[in-house]
């Protein structure tokens, strides 16, 4: 297994392990998703997101492709889409962020026309892409400037316009288990900004208010230890499915978070872990 796959797969790994209030993980699956799905999507999706020389458009509709044959549903599009540009710089060696803005700048209209193709398979609910030109037929808009359209609105397309800024400017925590990082991660994500999926379903006012319960919360669990802490989250996480809450954007963002750090020689923990792929 190569390191750009062995990388993919261990930041998918780590954040289905973090325990991510509202969101699918080892600790509880929700929204008709169990963790199994995610590690069957992640199994079958790591090809295309490695495979060396392809087109990120290529990757991204061959790993949707790979993802909804075999689970039956989207569970990966934002995650693809994130990693997909990743992993094209990755293989160019040198410095990742610089890579990357050279490999969002290159995208074609073949590019475009294979998200297109993705994003109407997965088809997920809303997307701020998809907002920008009917997925269903042959775009009408460079991938670029669909993603420029949507950036005010949606994180992932975001990225595509900043050279992933969200990313990289994210403080990674480097002295405890890729785990404990990956929760760290969501959690300031859930925080900083209203959730883009929740946003796309419910409203931006929804996303907000949940963005400041999560701050809120956040702030609360601080004085607790561990324990306490857990069983906090867990009561929380339960009370967010119920309430059909998941802010999937963020989770989304903490696995190209960890994919980044991994691809960055970030975290020597997990790097030690990409050995034993």
């Amino acid at each position: 297994m190569n390191r750009i796959a062995a990388a993919y797969l261990v930041a998918c790994a780590a954040e289905l392990d973090a325990l991510k209030p509202g969101n699918v993980h080892r600790h509880a699956g929700g929204h008709g998703m169990t963790a199994a799905d995610f590690e069957t999507s992640a199994r079958v999706s790591v090809g295309f997101i490695a495979q060396a020389g392809a087109r990120v458009g290529a990757r991204v509709r061959g790993a949707v492709t790979a993802t909804r044959e075999a689970v039956g549903q989207n569970t990966n599009l934002g995650i693809v889409l994130l990693c997909a540009p990743l992993a094209a710089a990755a293989e160019r060696g040198g410095l990742l962020r610089e890579n990357l803005g050279a490999v969002l700048h290159e995208l074609d209209a073949q590019d475009a026309r294979d998200v297109y193709a993705a994003i109407a398979l997965a088809d997920p609910a809303g997307l701020g892409v998809v907002e920008a030109g009917d997925v269903r037929a042959a775009p009408t808009l460079s991938l670029p400037t669909a993603m420029a359209a949507a950036a005010a609105r949606d994180s992932v397309a975001r990225q595509y316009v900043t050279d992933f800024a969200d990313v990289f400017e994210m403080r990674l925590p480097l002295a405890v288990p890729a785990a404990d990082a990956a929760e760290a991660v969501y959690l300031a994500f859930l925080t900083r900004r209203p959730d883009s999926h929740v946003a796309r379903k419910y409203g931006l006012a929804t996303a907000e208010a949940l963005r400041g319960e999560a701050e809120r919360r956040v702030g609360e669990w601080a004085e607790l230890d561990a324990q306490a802490r857990r069983a906090a989250m867990l009561r929380w996480d339960g009370e967010l499915k119920a309430r059909r809450l998941n802010p999937g954007t963020c989770a989304d963002m903490t696995v190209a978070t960890l994919f980044a750090a991994c691809l960055a020689n970030k975290r020597e923990e997990w790097l030690a872990a990409l050995t034993q792929q």
